[in-house]
C-alpha cells in the first residue's frame, strides 16, 4: 500500500516539473494615429509689434525683419502706387500695431487704437479691396467712391493707370470752375530731438527730447523707435526703457508723466553698438508718428 501511495506521488511530481510554463499576458497596443495634411500649428493672434518698413500699401516688414502682406487688400496699380505707398508709411511706419496670422505671410493688421488698417486705407482711397463681396470692406470702398477721395478722384478716376487727357477742341468751353486747394495735413502731435551726445568705441550715450505740439496736455506716455545695426540701451534715465530686438521703447517716469500742450520732457541712456551709431529717423509717441528735429 504504501508503494502504491508512493508511485502515485512520484507521477504529480513529475507532471507538475514537467508541465510547460503559462503564456505571458499580451502587452496592450496603442493604435497608430493615421497622417494628416491638416496643419496644427496655432498661428500668432493678436501680436504686438512695431513696422520697421513699408514695402508697399499693403506690404510691410516688422521689427523682427519678417515681410508680410495685409489681406483683404488689391495689389496697389500704377495710377495710385506712390500715394497709396505714402499714405501706408505716413500711417504705419514706425508705429505699433497688432496682427493675426491667416496664412504663412498674410495678416490682418491693425492700430494701436484698434482701428482696422485694411478697412481705413480702401476708405481712404488709398486701395482697393480685394476678395471680398461685402461688410465694411465695401461699404469703405462704396463711400470712397461717392467722395471721390484718393484713387477714385482724379487723375485715377478708380482706373489702375491714368487715363489720358481729353482731346482739345476749338469748341468754346465755359470757363472752368474755381479749384479748390485740398487741406494741408494736420500737424504732428509731437516732435523728437535725438542728439548723441558722446560715443566711444563699443557705446554711445544719447539724450531724446519729445515736445507735445498738440493742443491738449499728455498725461502718460510711451516713446517707440527702431534702432539699426544692432543698436542697443544699457541704462536709462527719466524713463524707464526696454528693448525687443531691434525696438526700443521708453516710459514715463512717476514724476513726468504729465507733458503740458507746448512742453517738453528729456530723457537720456547710455547705448552700445557694433561701430559708429546710427541715430533712428521715425518715432512713435503714444501710437502717433511725431515730426523729427
Amino acid at each position: 500500500m504504501a508503494c502504491r501511495h508512493l508511485l502515485v506521488l512520484s507521477v504529480l511530481f513529475i507532471g507538475a516539473c514537467s508541465a510547460a510554463p503559462a503564456a505571458p499576458a499580451p502587452l496592450p497596443q496603442t493604435p497608430l494615429k493615421p497622417p494628416t495634411l491638416v496643419n496644427e500649428v496655432v498661428p500668432p493672434q493678436d501680436v504686438l509689434t512695431v513696422v520697421r518698413d513699408v514695402v508697399d500699401g499693403r506690404t510691410v516688414e516688422f521689427a523682427d525683419g519678417t515681410k508680410v502682406r495685409i489681406a483683404l487688400l488689391a495689389e496697389p496699380k500704377e495710377c495710385f502706387a506712390k500715394a497709396a505707398l505714402d499714405f501706408a508709411r505716413s500711417t504705419l511706419l514706425a508705429s505699433s500695431v497688432r496682427f493675426t496670422a491667416l496664412t504663412p505671410g498674410e495678416v490682418n493688421l491693425e492700430l494701436e487704437d484698434g482701428t482696422d488698417y485694411a478697412v481705413l486705407a480702401v476708405r481712404q482711397g488709398a486701395l482697393k479691396p480685394e476678395g471680398v463681396d461685402g461688410g465694411p470692406m465695401i461699404a469703405a470702398r462704396d463711400e470712397a467712391t461717392a467722395a471721390k477721395r484718393g484713387l477714385w478722384g482724379p487723375p485715377c478716376e478708380g482706373s489702375d493707370t491714368t487715363k489720358p487727357a481729353p482731346p482739345t477742341t476749338t469748341t468754346t468751353q465755359a470757363p472752368p470752375p474755381p479749384r479748390t486747394t485740398t487741406a494741408p495735413p494736420p500737424a504732428k502731435a509731437c516732435a523728437v530731438a535725438y542728439r548723441v551726445t558722446g560715443q566711444w568705441q563699443g557705446g554711445f550715450q544719447a539724450s531724446v527730447t519729445v515736445r507735445n505740439t498738440g493742443t491738449a496736455a499728455v498725461n502718460g506716455w510711451s516713446l517707440l523707435w527702431v534702432f539699426a545695426n544692432g543698436d542697443g540701451i544699457r541704462d536709462m534715465w527719466n524713463a524707464t526703457g526696454k528693448q525687443y530686438g531691434p525696438i526700443v521703447s521708453a516710459t514715463n517716469a512717476n514724476y513726468n508723466q504729465q507733458i503740458a500742450a507746448g512742453a517738453s520732457v528729456q530723457i537720456g541712456f547710455n547705448g552700445s553698438s557694433r561701430g559708429t551709431h546710427t541715430p533712428p529717423t521715425t518715432f512713435s509717441f503714444n501710437g502717433l508718428k511725431c515730426s523729427v528735429e
